[in-house]
């Protein structure tokens, strides 16, 4: 394949028109940058699997600019699937319902079910509509590493492998979609994300989490993910960690008005570091992936992560802390 090609945010019908022919084309969206493909195509969805290295038993997530869309690939959609679409969409709120026949087989890694999301981000709901097509989006990432938050991060793993890239700005949330599974009577939560399970819970109320069976129906959730080239290493407190003369990257959290106060004795404390401190759990998801990212640039060997509370995101920060330690 020649080099990947850059399109501008104001030329998405030269993007669109790449997916209508059976292109991959990453884009941006709120959450993390996302390789599309037509869903529909089996033949340009395989495209996204061998330019990701994507073991075949991980489904993707379909994404949607308009209800008429999901009538396209969803069935039976229960009356919690309608109360999860009309509180979140469109957003970062991934739904997993049952399937109609003529999604393919690849998209659902073979299961009856599929999950699908309305982003959102304005240029992605954009690009999904002028395709006329729902569109398969995974992370636009080699299989395994951290998510790309930037157009510059996909290139870095992907350039030459897939087709194009619209080059949009930095995403928001920086952490993959929560995944609810909504086939039934109540809520059950596949993967956390920014729709907390505090959010899910107020507007449907009782909710479960997804058993060893039903996390198949979700991405991100059986297979390595998330990780850097450096050893990931979580932390109550980055202070107790012993100096050295290591080269390592910290990141964690600290109020805003004594950030620069604590940035400043760390990096005393570990001259050799690359320090990150975040004002906020919602800062620290949306910095933790290029923090990665930039520490793997800069030949680190180890990564300290702070631990942050098992409370609204940072269930998701956690999840995602733990499985980049493995």
């Amino acid at each position: 394949m020649q080099e990947t090609l850059r399109i501008a945010t104001d030329q998405l019908q030269i993007a669109a028109d790449f997916l209508r022919t059976g292109k991959t084309v990453a884009f941006p969206t709120e959450t993390v940058y996302g390789l599309g493909a037509d869903a529909l195509n089996a033949q340009a969805v395989e495209k996204i699997f061998l330019a990701k290295g994507r073991p075949s038993d991980n489904p993707l997530i379909v994404h949607i600019a308009s209800i008429a869309q999901l009538d396209e690939i969803a069935s039976d959609i229960s009356f919690l699937a309608k109360r999860l679409i009309e509180r979140f969409w469109p957003g970062p709120l991934t739904i997993v319902v049952r399937r109609k026949s003529q999604v393919p087989n690849i998209v659902t890694a073979g299961l009856d079910t599929v999950a699908v999301r309305m982003p959102e981000h304005a240029t992605a709901r954009e690009l999904i509509r002028l395709a006329n097509r729902p569109i398969v989006a995974p992370s636009a990432n080699c299989s395994g590493r951290p998510s790309a938050t930037t157009w510059e991060s996909v290139l870095a793993d992907l350039d030459g492998r897939i087709d194009a890239i619209v080059c949009g700005g930095p995403t928001r949330i920086g952490l993959e979609s929560t995944v609810v599974d909504a086939t039934g009577t109540e809520p059950i939560i596949l993967r956390h994300g920014a729709i907390t399970q505090e959010m899910i819970a107020s507007a449907c109320g009782e909710v479960a989490s997804g058993s060893s069976e039903l996390q198949v129906r979700s991405p991100g959730t059986r297979h390595r993910h998330y990780q850097p080239q450096a050893k990931v290493q979580l932390v109550e407190d980055l202070f107790e960690l012993n100096p050295s003369s290591q080269r390592c990257g910290m990141i964690g959290l600290s109020e805003a008005e004594h950030r620069d106060l604590i940035e400043t004795r760390l990096k005393n404390r570990f001259p050799q570091a690359t320090v990150r401190l975040c004002a906020s759990q919602e800062e620290y998801a949306s910095e933790l992936f290029e923090f990665f990212r930039h520490c793997d640039r800069l030949g680190l060997d180890r990564i300290y992560c702070q631990r942050v509370p098992h409370l609204g995101l940072g269930r998701a920060i956690m999840d995602r802390l733990q499985r980049a330690a493995e």
